[in-house]
C-alpha cells in the first residue's frame, strides 16, 4: 500500500528507508525536517487515504532515534548501528520473566527457554555494534541463573550437599547451607560465583547472550 509513498520520495528526491509501515526520512536541517513531516503526512492522508499516527511521527536527530528495534551512533566518521536502550528494557524484563524464581522450571525447561529467546534475540540484533554491553548482560543473567539453581536446591541438606560436590569445604558449605541471605543477594556471593562457576554453567548447557553473537560475527 506504500509503494506509492516511495515513489513520491524519490520524486522529492531523498534519503528514506521503509519497512513495511515503518519509515524514516532523513533530512539535513531540523526546519527542513519539520516543514516535510508536515508536507508528508498532508500527501500520505490526503492522496494515499491513509491515517498517519502523529504521536509516534517525530522529528530528531538521527543518533538516538529507534528503528526497527535499533538505534545509530558515529564512530570516527561512520554511521553504526547499535540496540536502542527500549529493546535493550523489553529484553531485560523477558529475562527476568524466564528466570522468575517462582516458574517452576525445572533445570532443563529453563536452559531451553533461555536458549530460544537469546538465539532470536540475537539473531535479530547481530548487526548492532554490542560486545561490551552483552559481557554486562552476560553476569547480570548468570547470577539471575544462580538465583534459579539455589531456589531449585530448597533443602539445608541439598545445599549444603550441591557445595561440597562444588568443591567448597565442610564448614563454608554448612555455614551457607543455613544461610538466611535472600535469594538475589546469595546468587551475587563469592561463594556461589567460585562454586557455581561460570564454566560449571556452560558445561551445563546454559546459554550466553555473547557466545551466540560471537558464533555469528565468526560466521
Amino acid at each position: 500500500m506504500l509503494n506509492e509513498l516511495d515513489k513520491e520520495l524519490e520524486r522529492r528526491g531523498h534519503k528514506f528507508v521503509r519497512y513495511a509501515d515503518d519509515c524514516m526520512i532523513f533530512y539535513k536541517s531540523e526546519r527542513g525536517a519539520e516543514r516535510e513531516k508536515e508536507s508528508i503526512t498532508k500527501y500520505i492522508e490526503e492522496e494515499l487515504y491513509l491515517r498517519v499516527n502523529r504521536k509516534k511521527t517525530t522529528v530528531g536527530y538521527v543518533c538516538g532515534m529507534k528503528y526497527l528495534g535499533y538505534s545509530f551512533y558515529k564512530s570516527k566518521g561512520e554511521w553504526r548501528l547499535s540496540v536502542h536502550p527500549k529493546s535493550y528494557s523489553k529484553m531485560e524484563t523477558r529475562i527476568r520473566e524466564l528466570t522468575s524464581r517462582s516458574s517452576g522450571k525445572g533445570y532443563a525447561r529453563l536452559k531451553q527457554e533461555l536458549r530460544w529467546f537469546i538465539r532470536g534475540w540475537v539473531g535479530y540484533f547481530h548487526l548492532a555494534d554490542m560486545q561490551s554491553r552483552l559481557q554486562r548482560t552476560d553476569e547480570w543473567l548468570r547470577r539471575r541463573i544462580r538465583m534459579c539453581i539455589w531456589k531449585y536446591w530448597k533443602k539445608m541438606k541439598t545445599k549444603f550437599a550441591n557445595l561440597r560436590r562444588c568443591g567448597l569445604n565442610k564448614g563454608k558449605a554448612w555455614e551457607y547451607a543455613n544461610t538466611r541471605l535472600g535469594y538475589w543477594r546469595i546468587a551475587g556471593s563469592y561463594i556461589l560465583s567460585t562454586t557455581i562457576t561460570n564454566e560449571r554453567l556452560r558445561k551445563a548447557g546454559y546459554p550466553s547472550f555473547l557466545q551466540y553473537y560471537g558464533k555469528l560475527h565468526r560466521k
